[in-house]
């Protein structure tokens, strides 16, 4: 969902609570969608994210703090000179719009005392951050906005501010609740009543009004032209009860998660209308209730745009390795025939006091087959019986070597597919900078990236993660395929337990035994890790292979983290993220 202008408002008076008075100290922008401001006070710093991504655009406080860029973007570093050491002396919603304006105390070059804004519109995919001067004049904005790109409201430097275009809509804060109903009673018969308070009030999103439909009609979907004077009537109570809770923003912030624990949305109130649908949770504050609904989402992606240049060369080279696949396959179908083509040499050989010179063809009996049927062999009118036969023979002995090694190059080819396959999945798990140079530094080794001239070598990996099973079992899981190799070939002895996930790619996972006998907890763990750490993650059942760490080697010659294992179990697990996350050891 959207973050609406009502949700905003409890966001306001929240960081009005904690962040007025507070001097900014650091501002970040990790990518061209977020800013982040360290705010300093008295009771210590706060982390300020606006972000302006179409389908996550929020304000809030967070702990979930993105890697920023080495060299920090023009606007970062021209934020950085107007606002660092400035204080927030207000922050103002115009109604219910979905914008905040922070209005930071500076001074300017001639010392002179000025107020500087920060204007935070969060509008879906036309959201914005524009800094604003003292005389009302933008200085600059996340997004320029150019006449080639909106004929109604530029957002330019050196222009006024000016508000988004105002909505033919009602406010809850200074309307009278009963010309609101009177308004959606109003529109079209068949219109649903949540539809009809969606298109009269401002500042609130499609939740709100299916909850105000749910609570007015009990449950029922209604159409305006169904409204009878009773449900009038409920309908400008329950108008009155929202009108009350967004006037004194005293709401408490409710996140609805369904049966799968994936957040479908949010709002200031707990919502009824999703029954035994979703579980309705409370949390601590606005702030906490963002950063848990859009902190996955935007996780993955901010790693999308910064892992682009990779996916690309993988992307490249498996398309590549498969027409290669492809074309070879087919050449080696055509092998097959080889066997005719010996055949026909040896019944030319066998008949050639019986062949004619400067014919295009012979029929000639196949003594290969029963009752000898009568084959019609195509010959070279240019070339001898004889030169005919060894032709046949010289293309059989080629099709017999291509076929061998056709059967090699294919081979060879599939492993450097299912190894690329590994790369894709680790991209799919990183989580960050450091994450995405190494499987860069990976891919330099094995040739698919260039190496540039005077580039840095890559530093080594950090080590595997380390868990400690509920029993007291150390595992460690390894982040990337070079970090399998040494887990696997040089960190693990012998007798411990190493884990796969079965026929898909995934991390190498080995339960440390110090000595000790595994027992069954520490041994489902480790699956659960390797599970978790998989390509299966999403799913609710994962086979996963283990073997003692003596049954698996590494074939000469072969990728990073490619391996082969004998004398394994199978075990099944279920991939658990926030039960992996209580068995991880922070360092």
């Amino acid at each position: 969902m959207a973050l609406d202008g009502a949700f905003l408002r409890h966001i306001k008076c929240e960081l009005e609570d904690n962040a007025l008075g507070s001097k900014v100290d650091k501002i970040y922008q990790p990518n061209r969608d977020e800013l982040v401001f360290f705010l300093r006070s008295r009771s210590g710093i706060r982390k300020l994210l606006l972000s302006v991504r179409a389908n996550s655009a929020r304000i809030n406080f967070t702990e979930q703090i993105p890697e920023n860029p080495k060299e920090p973007p023009m606007l970062c570093m021209l934020l950085r000179k107007r606002l660092v050491g400035a204080r927030l002396a207000g922050i103002r919603q115009p109604q219910l719009e979905r914008l905040l304006c922070f209005d930071f105390e500076t001074i300017n070059e001639l010392g002179d005392e000025i107020t500087l804004t920060l204007v935070a519109e969060i509008m879906g995919r036309y959201s914005n951050v524009i800094l604003v001067d003292e005389k009302g004049k933008i200085v600059d904005a996340l997004k320029r906005v150019d006449a080639s790109m909106s004929s109604e409201r530029l957002v330019l430097p050196g222009i006024p501010y000016q508000l988004p275009p105002p909505q033919d809509k009602l406010c809850l804060l200074t309307t009278d609740v009963r010309e609101i109903a009177d308004r959606v009673c109003a529109q079209q018969a068949g219109v649903s009543l949540s539809k009809a308070l969606l298109s009269v009030l401002q500042g609130v999103s499609p939740i709100v009004c299916r909850e105000v439909q749910h609570r007015t009609a009990r449950g029922a979907d209604v159409r305006v032209g169904e409204m009878t004077p009773e449900l009038k009537e409920r309908l400008v109570f329950f108008l009155g009860r929202l009108a009350e809770i967004v006037k004194n923003a005293d709401g408490t912030p409710f996140m609805a998660v369904n049966p799968q624990k994936k957040p479908v949305d949010f709002t200031f109130f707990a919502p009824q209308q999703y029954g035994t649908a979703a579980i309705v949770s409370q949390k601590g504050s606005f702030s906490e209730l963002l950063d848990d609904f859009y902190g996955e989402r935007d996780r993955i992606e901010r790693m999308h745009v910064r892992s682009q240049g990779i996916l690309k060369v993988l992307t490249t080279a498996s398309e590549r390795l498969s027409r290669k696949i492809n074309a070879q396959q087919a050449d080696l179908e055509r092998c097959a025939k080889k066997e005719e083509l010996r055949m026909c040499g040896d019944l030319l050989n066998a008949n050639l006091y019986r062949l004619k010179e400067n014919v295009p063809y012979v029929d000639l009996p196949n003594f290969y087959e029963e009752g000898q049927p009568t084959v019609r062999i195509k010959l070279n009118p240019a070339l001898t019986p004889s030169q005919n036969a060894q032709r046949y023979y010289k293309e059989y002995r080629k099709a017999k070597t291509a076929e061998e090694v056709l059967a090699v190059q294919i081979r060879e080819a599939k492993q450097e597919l299912a190894y690329l396959d590994t790369v894709f999945e680790e991209l799919s798990r990183a989580t960050g900078e450091r994450d995405l140079a190494e499987i860069r530094a990976e891919l330099e080794e094995q040739g698919y990236i260039r190496v540039q001239r005077g580039a840095k070598k890559q530093s080594q990996t950090r080590g595997a993660m380390e868990f400690r099973s509920t029993d007291g079992f150390r595992i460690l899981v390894g982040r990337n395929n070079r970090e399998n190799d040494v887990l696997t070939l040089k960190m693990a002895k012998k007798n411990d337990l190493w884990f796969h996930t079965k026929n898909i790619p995934g991390s190498h996972v080995v339960l440390f035994l110090e000595g000790k006998k595994p027992t069954q907890r520490a041994i489902e763990e480790a699956a659960m890790l390797a599970a978790c750490f998989s390509r299966g993650r999403d799913s609710s059942n994962v086979a996963v292979d283990y073997t003692e760490v003596r049954h698996v080697s590494k074939p000469q010659g072969s990728k990073p983290g490619m391996v082969i294992y004998v004398a394994n179990k199978t075990i099944f697990a279920v991939p658990d993220r926030e039960a992996a996350e209580k068995l991880r050891v922070t360092r």
